[in-house]
């Protein structure tokens, strides 16, 4: 089965959200910059979704770069994570309608960002075992990988409880989380300059 169909669905449903994410920008209903001020917050948390889901798609896009094998389980792990990333626009709208201090829209944009974490792992975990364990995937990212992966679940649950003590710290949280994923693996880059060993 080739990897090519995959990636490239898979990036037309990130360029869908990501569009169904600027659409939910209205514009004030006044011509004051006043009214322009009081959309920091909606404003603010598109931001945060846009730069969470393209880091998202930059880290798919390198881990892909080392496949060469998929199959039925990785189409299911793949759609698994554009399930978890297609929440996005429902929960930043939900925190944009100005509910920033609120206890649900921020659990549940954690939540989202919690699940996101998972199936990206799972999608991981799966192309290890499809490729196997001589697998260029394998064989530069091994088990390595997998903190960042864990970590960023770990972190993303405990956003989730911190909005039990102020909803915006699950944003911050999750925002500082993005650090450890914002520049991929440069392993993978300086593998493929080189080529693969024969």
């Amino acid at each position: 089965m080739s990897k090519g169909r995959l990636e490239a669905f898979t990036d037309a449903v990130i360029a869908i959200i990501l569009t169904i994410l600027v659409l939910e920008l209205n514009p004030p209903h006044s011509g004051s910059l006043a009214s322009l001020w009081a959309l920091r917050g909606r404003f603010g948390i598109y931001l945060v979704s846009f730069l969470t889901l393209i880091v998202y798609w930059n880290n798919h896009h390198h881990l892909f770069q080392l496949v060469n094998r998929i199959d039925w389980r990785v189409m299911w792990a793949n759609s698994f994570f554009m399930l978890a990333i297609s929440m996005f626009p429902f929960a930043t709208s939900w925190v944009g309608e100005g509910h920033v201090d609120a206890f649900g829209p921020e659990l549940i944009y954690g939540f989202v960002v919690f699940m996101s974490n998972v199936s990206y792992l799972l999608l991981v975990v799966t192309l290890r075992h499809v490729n196997g364990p001589t697998s260029e995937l394998v064989k530069l990212y091994g088990h390595q990988h997998d903190w960042k992966a864990v970590g960023s679940i770990v972190m993303a649950f405990i956003a989730m409880i911190l909005a039990l003590l102020w909803p915006p710290l699950t944003i911050i949280l999750d925002l500082l989380m993005l650090l450890l994923w914002a520049i991929p693996d440069q392993r993978v880059e300086r593998h493929l300059l080189r080529g693969p060993k024969e």
